[in-house]
């Protein structure tokens, strides 16, 4: 009987593990393509566009916006698992023979974790690599135009020569590149001095030098310089703070990024709760999957399975709302970042667990 009881183990945890890849390399290949079309929709008006370069940079950006949805791949993977499984009478048969829910469920719980774990270790920061590369060919492709409206950056600074607010559309290497940059300069009475537009900018110790700057001063007519200097009191720490994203972090690197911001009396609410989502992932994933049992065991001669896998979708969005809720409600400093990154997988768990012992078990 052990020996039975391995052996279905190992087959519903493979039968699981090869519907969650393929759930996930479709909807991978499905993002992959319909944001290549985008971004050759994009590049229609460049001149000489390689295909190469846009499906390189399509292709790097794709890992990290699957892997916002990581956890809807386990839950669609799951169900998906669940139900040929029990149209196949294979769940009545190993019923029949024995075994609870349970049991039939704890291979996918065991391979969902070790999924998160790895999503973790391993696919997080070679996406966030990615990520970071192919905001660099993005910038190679369309220059001042990389970010889409909404999506700009801003900080502040304070010299001796008076304030200057700093304006980009887009960065990289957490900051220390700068696209589409807009610089407005004020004296230190807070009179308006100058406007400088320049098509990217360097941070360098002490200075901000910014390529193909075009100037614009009060009584002046404007002037173009192939590359300005700007005075800077910033450090790297603060522009990683104003312009880097969390998400473009590799997992490995987060704990140093968090040292380091608090070192520079900096807020790093946003890295924190990176870290905590990293780290709760599995849980979540596992979670999902306890969702997906409770709405997908029913035997297809009870009827019913439509409604059931509706609201197991529904079960799935309404946990990803509350996981942007409170990641919201975290970045605004009013929640911890540890209650935001575990709610969502603690809501979830609990409620596929007792939605599924409820039926098992009345």
């Amino acid at each position: 009987m052990p020996i039975f009881v391995g052996t279905l183990a190992r087959y519903f945890g493979l039968r699981f593990l090869s519907a969650v890849l393929v759930v996930f390399a479709g909807i991978f290949v499905l993002v992959m393509l319909i944001d290549y079309i985008e971004m050759m929709r994009r590049a229609g008006d460049i001149p000489n566009v390689s295909a190469v370069l846009v499906a390189k940079t399509s292709l790097y950006r794709v890992p990290q916006v699957v892997e916002r949805i990581l956890p809807f791949c386990v839950l669609i993977g799951a169900m998906s698992c669940f139900l040929n499984l029990s149209r196949r009478l294979e769940l009545v048969i190993a019923r029949s023979a024995g075994l609870s829910a349970w049991q039939f469920v704890s291979p996918a719980l065991a391979v969902a974790f070790v999924f998160g774990v790895v999503a973790t270790t391993v696919y997080n920061p070679v996406s966030a690599v990615l990520q970071e590369r192919s905001k660099r060919f993005e910038a190679e492709l369309f220059g001042q135009n990389t970010a889409r409206q909404g999506s700009t950056f801003w900080v502040t600074q304070r010299t001796d020569d008076g304030q200057t607010i700093i304006n980009a559309v887009s960065s990289r290497d957490q900051g220390i590149n700068l696209n589409g940059v807009s610089v407005f300069a004020f004296d230190l009475d807070g009179r308006f001095k100058q406007r400088i537009e320049a098509r990217a900018a360097v941070l360098e110790p002490g200075i901000w030098v910014l390529r193909d700057a075009r100037i614009f001063a009060l009584g002046v007519l404007p002037a173009t310089q192939a590359e300005y200097r700007l005075k800077t009191s910033l450090t790297p720490e603060q522009v990683r703070e104003s312009f880097a994203t969390p998400e473009t972090v590799p997992f490995w690197e987060l704990p140093q990024y968090i040292k380091i911001a608090e070192h520079a009396g900096l807020v790093a609410a946003g890295y924190r709760l990176q870290l905590q989502k990293l780290l709760a992932r599995p849980f979540l994933l596992a979670a999902m999957v306890l969702l997906a049992a409770a709405v997908s065991l029913r035997f297809f001669r009870f009827g019913g399975v439509q409604k059931m896998v509706l609201s197991g979708v529904a079960a799935g969005f309404l946990l990803y709302v509350l996981s942007k809720v409170t990641e919201d409600l975290s970045r605004a400093e009013l929640m911890h970042p540890v209650a935001a990154a575990w709610l969502p997988a603690l809501v979830g768990g609990v409620t596929g667990f007792i939605a599924l012992l409820y039926q098992e078990d009345g």
